[in-house]
């Protein structure tokens, strides 16, 4: 049978240059990084030139990145972390309705623990208007964390916006880039993001790696101007305790293997942004404007134009996405009703309804989303077989 996978934002595949630069640190050069030794210092030389790659990469210093084990992890560092340092209780944090669930929690979590917690509605697109960003800004404001790109309808935030305004206060600036980094160019410094997150496994490296980059510099700056609001220039205080793994801040043994993979399926994301973007682009566009005529009544969630490459998110009137996801991978066809860590509920989606959508809507939408193993065939197969299930679903 022929399978097609078209869930690239849930996870993508290991690369063969990633795994193969990954194969000689599980059994060969396997030495522990903090090790004083030659099999340590031959770890401890790969971690540090992956950090390197890695910083160079995303516009960050050397001694900014710290390696995780997923994007999950690095949201609660930022956000756990940030808010862990404020002098001032309850310190007040601005996120958004868009956010991905392991931001979203972290920061009602950090609301159940008595700080104040601001969250901005987002337009029909899913858009985050800068100035009601400003707006939300009060005295005791430490914290603005923004999705860089919506990971169920692919909206493409106005970051550099967002963090004019942060800059402009004085407010620390954190984004979850996991589906921005690889697809997008990212530069911390002269974007002025001070936290960035992102997963290792969205961009064709492995699972079970992450990153939190900072910008401590500038966020010193910040905290220094509005020292009253900050126990010190200590921009994150750890989640965990042990030993000095990551200068204390995420103290385990390093998965060099890991973390090799990440590097390199970074640099390799970034040598072929350009055009696999444009690639991707156009095979979303043509099957949407295919979806849109092909099919009585479906329309598009979120925006035509700021929207990540590869992502296709489409409501169908009187079509469960759950029964339809399930017929679709009986024929092969890997897809999803939105975010995968998030699926298992049978709630409709909070970021679909917060553009705008009923629940049953919400309920009734599906996500496509495309990746570097996808051609114009596979889209036109899949449209072919979407066109034909979702008449047999209406008729039944």
């Amino acid at each position: 049978m022929r399978r097609i996978y078209l869930d690239y934002a849930a996870t993508t595949p290991c690369l063969p240059e990633v795994v193969t630069a990954m194969l000689p640190y599980f059994s060969e050069h396997f030495g522990n990084a903090s090790s004083l030794h030659a099999f340590g210092f031959q770890a401890r030389k790969a971690l540090e030139k992956s950090r390197a790659t890695v910083a160079c990469l995303l516009g960050c210093a050397l001694d900014d990145v710290f390696f995780t084990s997923s994007g999950t992890e690095s949201n609660n560092m930022a956000l756990q972390g940030c808010l862990s340092t404020a002098a001032v209780r309850p310190a007040h944090m601005i996120t958004t309705v868009m956010e991905h669930t392991s931001a979203y929690a972290t920061c009602r979590y950090l609301e159940n623990l008595g700080h104040e917690l601001t969250v901005l509605s987002a337009d029909s697109e899913g858009r985050i208007d800068p100035a009601g960003v400003e707006a939300a800004i009060r005295h005791n404001t430490v914290l603005i964390s923004v999705q860089y790109v919506n990971n169920e309808i692919g909206t493409v935030q106005p970051i550099e916006a967002i963090a004019a305004v942060a800059d402009s206060a004085g407010i620390l600036l954190h984004t979850d880039a996991v589906q921005a980094v690889g697809k997008l160019p990212i530069d911390m410094r002269s974007q002025k993001i001070d936290m960035l997150s992102a997963s290792g496994h969205k961009f064709y490296g492995p699972k079970g790696t992450g990153l939190l980059c900072l910008n401590r510099t500038a966020a010193a700056a910040k905290m220094h101007a509005r020292k009253h609001l900050f126990n010190g220039d200590t921009l994150l205080q750890p989640l965990m305790h042990g030993g000095k793994q990551e200068a204390g801040l995420r103290p385990a043994t390093e998965n060099v293997a890991g973390i090799v993979g990440l590097a390199k399926a970074l640099e390799l994301a970034a040598a072929d942004m350009a055009q696999e973007s444009a690639r991707l682009e156009a095979l979303r566009d043509n099957a949407i404007d295919w979806l849109l005529q092909a099919i009585v009544g479906v329309r598009l969630n979120g925006p035509r134009i700021g929207r990540i490459a590869n992502n296709i998110n489409i409501c169908i009137p009187g079509v469960n996405g759950y029964e339809l996801m399930l017929l679709l991978d009986r024929y092969g066809i890997a897809c999803s009703t939105g975010a995968a860590c998030s699926t298992q509920s049978e709630k409709p989606s909070r970021v679909l309804t917060a553009i705008g959508l009923s629940p049953l809507e919400a309920l009734e939408s599906l996500r496509l989303t495309l990746g570097k193993y996808i051609v114009k065939d596979d889209i036109d197969y899949v449209i072919g077989k979407l066109v034909e299930l979702i008449s047999t679903l209406k008729q039944t």
